[in-house]
Formats: C-alpha cells, sequence, structure tokens
C-alpha cells in the first residue's frame, strides 16, 4: 500500500516549525509581549450606558481624573443587553472607592443623558498577578510530566519514555504557536491564553497518542519486515482521515463561536475561539507532522 513519506519530508516539517518559531520569538523580541491586568496588575470598571458615546472622550475624562493611561473597550453585554465601556488602568495603583467615585461622577456630568451606571469593579495586585502567572505556568509544567509518564507506562514496549518527551516536544511546538497568536494579533496574554493552551494539550496529545497506538499494532504485526519509518508512515496514515476529521469539526465550531463573538462585541470569547482555531491546526500538524518523525529520528540515532 502506497503511502505519503511523512519521514520523507521530515526535515521540511521541522524546518517550517523552525521558521514560525524563531518568527515568533523576533515578534516577541522586538514588538514585545501585553500581559493583561490580571497578571500584571491594576484595575478594570465596567460602565453601563445608554445612547451613543464619543469612546475617545470617555477615555480622556477617566484619565484626567485618575492622571493615568486606560485603555478602553466597547461591547455588549448579553445578559442585560447594554452597551459597556470597559475602562483598564494596568500598573500597581489600584483605585481607591473615593477615585472610582470622582471617575462615575465626571462621566455623568460629561454624559448626562446616557444613565451612566458602574457594573462591575475590581482591583488586582501585581504581585498577586505574577504569583497567579507563575501557578498557571505550573500547571501547564505538571501536565506536561504527567503526560510523559502516561505515555512511558502505555507504550513502554515502544520506548515509551522517548515516545512521550517527543509527544511533549511537539506540545511544546504548540503552546510557542500559540503565545505567537497572542503576541502577533496584540491579544493580552490572559486567563484565556492558559485555557487554550490547556485544551490545545489534551487535544494534541490524544491525536499523538491514537498515532502511537497505531505505531505500536504495526510494530507488533510486521516485525521486522517493515523499517520503523516505514511503520510510522503506515501508522499516521492509518490514523491520518480520523485526525483531520475530529480537528476539522472542531474548527468549524471555533469559527462559528469567533464570529458570534465578533458580531456580538464579546471581547473575552474571541480571544479563547480564535487562538484556539490556530493552535487546533498547529496541534494536528504537530501530531502527524513532528512527533512521530521526531520520535523515529530519536531512535535512530540512538540506535
Amino acid at each position: 500500500m502506497k503511502t505519503f513519506s511523512f519521514m520523507g519530508n521530515s526535515k521540511r516539517f521541522f524546518l517550517i516549525s523552525g521558521i514560525i518559531i524563531a518568527a515568533i520569538i523576533l515578534i516577541s523580541l522586538f514588538a514585545g509581549v501585553e500581559m493583561d491586568i490580571e497578571f500584571k496588575g491594576g484595575a478594570i470598571i465596567t460602565y453601563s450606558f445608554e445612547g451613543t458615546i464619543d469612546r475617545d472622550e470617555f477615555a480622556r475624562i477617566a484619565q484626567d481624573v485618575t492622571a493615568t493611561t486606560i485603555s478602553i473597550q466597547e461591547s455588549t453585554n448579553l445578559a442585560t443587553q447594554s452597551d459597556t465601556m470597559v475602562l483598564s488602568l494596568p500598573g500597581n495603583a489600584s483605585l481607591t472607592s473615593d477615585q472610582m467615585a470622582q471617575v462615575t461622577e465626571a462621566l455623568r456630568q460629561a454624559f448626562p443623558d446616557s444613565n451612566i451606571q458602574v457594573i462591575s469593579n475590581s482591583n488586582v495586585d501585581a504581585t498577586m498577578g505574577a504569583e497567579f502567572f507563575a501557578k498557571c505556568l505550573t500547571a501547564v509544567g505538571l501536565a506536561s510530566v504527567l503526560m510523559i509518564i502516561y505515555v512511558t507506562l502505555r507504550f513502554r514496549k515502544i520506548g515509551g519514555f522517548s515516545a512521550g518527551v517527543m509527544g511533549v516536544v511537539a506540545l511544546v511546538h504548540d503552546i510557542i504557536i500559540v503565545f505567537g497568536v497572542f503576541v502577533i494579533f496584540g491579544i493580552p496574554i490572559s486567563g484565556n491564553f492558559i485555557a487554550v493552551v490547556l485544551t490545545i494539550l489534551g487535544y494534541s496529545l490524544n491525536d499523538t497518542i491514537v498515532i502511537y497506538d497505531r505505531i505500536r499494532e504495526n510494530k507488533r504485526l510486521y516485525g521486522e519486515k517493515l523499517t520503523l519509518s516505514e511503520i510510522v508512515d503506515r501508522s499516521i496514515g492509518q490514523c491520518l482521515k480520523r485526525t483531520l476529521n475530529t480537528t476539522i469539526t472542531t474548527v468549524i465550531s471555533m469559527v462559528v463561536v469567533s464570529v458570534v463573538a465578533l458580531i456580538f462585541g464579546v471581547g473575552s470569547i474571541l480571544t479563547f475561539a480564535f487562538p484556539m482555531i490556530l493552535g487546533l491546526i498547529s496541534g494536528v500538524y504537530s501530531s502527524i507532522c513532528i512527533a512521530g518523525p521526531l520520535w523515529v529520528k530519536w531512535r535512530e540515532y540512538r540506535g
């Protein structure tokens, strides 16, 4: 049975991934990485309003009162069907209740017919944000270690530890791609980043385990009749349709979610769904083109 030579094209796959990762690193160094308030600290105030409000004027008034640079996002609250303005004040200084009252009063005076109301407000200490980010990274690291242990035990007959390590290398590839999506598209690194990463780890590892399982079965069936490269090519080819179908259906659902979030201005959902789309594509690519071929290269090198 003629199959596509994934091993024969492995160097091309590695080169493509290397170029993309290098580009992400360079862009991150030169453009910088924007962290969300929940990680770097600051204050978030959400106002509801009626009618039409000049967004720039709204931000200017708040900045004059707080003497702080403010970012603003306009959206619609789907639960109450009301228009909202979300003010974000990054930095270590949190707003006191008096300062918040001054901002609200200044906005009401500037827009007397808009019925401006405070929906929610929160202050995040920078130290607590850094600790939270560190804990999130620890969770990702712990998940990776558990994945190595699981693959090592399940696929010990085909060199489970090396298979687990190469599977995690493919997962690191996916994490970097997701990180690049956030950086390139100017999405602040927030809790959504951690949520996307953990979700992609699950999808990508599932695809990789399916391929490893097929490799184990084919190795038992063909033994020394086929080389390890031929077994991997055959195994990936047998799993290809299932793996692609799973990813395509999930990507389609995320595209629908992204479109709906974009139409209704729900930024919190959009900053999860859109990176998920590219992360899913990266996950299926790494499972098919990186994990298996990289594992074979390692086994050949050790041999």
